[in-house]
């Protein structure tokens, strides 16, 4: 029975990431044509509308904002509405978390803030850590000049802590961004 259990155990850990990307997919995209479906019919007959329509819409409005998030008077508009948010208490905690969040992803052109992957001593061994500024003038006058802020993730997404080294304490890696967060975020467990 024990050998059962455990064959079972290998069969749902090798569907469950397809199982869940492909439900996170299917999910965005009812979501989406669910919430567009109405506007959409109410503009056109429903005779022309047909399914997906939400979906495709979805696509063209995000593109657009991607487009308009470049002029002035959008990001003078989204500051302005961020600065709101920021002083609701319970609404500022979780929209600055997302928000830091989703600031790390490169979105083009723009160098992503976790760009260089390195190690840093920790007691005798070393831990994996991310570079997120390259001079610590955070700190402000009476510190080292030559300080680099390295951000430590801590394993299976718990949080983690940003230091200040000095440059000769850091060593470089030859991972990615993606290398490094998966075996960070598994704890050194890692699949295929």
């Amino acid at each position: 029975m024990n050998r059962l259990g455990g064959i079972l155990l290998k069969g749902l850990l090798a569907i469950l990431p397809i199982g869940l990307t492909v439900y996170s997919v299917y999910w965005l995209g009812v979501t989406a044509e669910a919430l567009l479906a109405r506007p959409i019919k109410a503009v056109i007959a429903d005779a022309n509308y047909w399914p997906g329509m939400g979906l495709v819409t979805g696509f063209v409005l995000l593109f657009l904002i991607g487009l308009a998030v470049n002029a002035f008077l959008v990001r003078k508009v989204l500051r302005w509405g961020e600065s709101l948010l920021l002083r609701v208490p319970v609404i500022k905690t979780i929209y600055a978390a997302i928000r830091d969040l989703t600031g790390l992803v490169d979105t083009g052109g723009r160098k992503g803030d976790l760009q260089r992957v390195v190690t840093v001593p920790f007691g005798p061994g070393r831990v994996i850590g991310f570079v997120t500024q390259e001079h610590g003038e955070v700190l402000g006058p009476g510190h080292e000049t030559d300080l680099v802020a390295v951000y430590l993730p801590m394993s299976y997404q718990i949080g983690g802590y940003t230091v200040y080294l000095p440059r000769v304490e850091i060593r470089e890696t030859n991972l990615t961004v993606e290398q490094a967060m998966r075996v960070v975020l598994t704890g050194g467990v890692q699949g295929r």
